[in-house]
C-alpha cells in the first residue's frame, strides 16, 4: 500500500464497460513526510474519496479485489481514506 493524497477527478465520455458506475480520482503518491512524489496516477475509488483527502491505494491486481467479484480492469486502486498519520 501507498499514501496518496486525491488532487483532482476524472471525467470521461467513453471508458471500458468494466469501469461503468466507478469513480476515478487523480492520486499524487507522498512520502511519509506528506511531501510529493513520483508522478500522479489514476485510480479506481472504493471508498467515497474526495479532492483533497490523504488515501492508500495499491496497484497490481490486488487493485481489482475490493470490486470482487466482479474483475475490474485497473491496475490502481483506492482502499482507504486516512484519518491521521505520525513518523517518529
Amino acid at each position: 500500500m501507498q499514501l496518496a493524497r486525491v488532487i483532482g477527478d476524472v471525467v470521461v465520455t467513453r471508458k471500458d464497460p468494466g469501469l461503468t458506475g466507478l469513480k476515478l480520482l487523480v492520486v499524487q503518491p507522498l512520502t511519509p513526510d506528506r511531501k510529493p512524489i513520483g508522478r500522479p496516477l489514476v485510480a479506481v475509488d472504493s471508498i467515497g474519496a474526495g479532492v483533497g483527502e490523504e488515501v492508500f491505494f495499491v496497484r497490481g491486481k490486488e487493485a481489482s479485489f475490493p470490486f470482487y467479484p466482479t474483475e475490474v480492469p485497473t491496475d490502481a486502486g483506492i482502499v482507504g481514506i486516512v484519518d491521521h498519520w505520525s513518523v517518529e
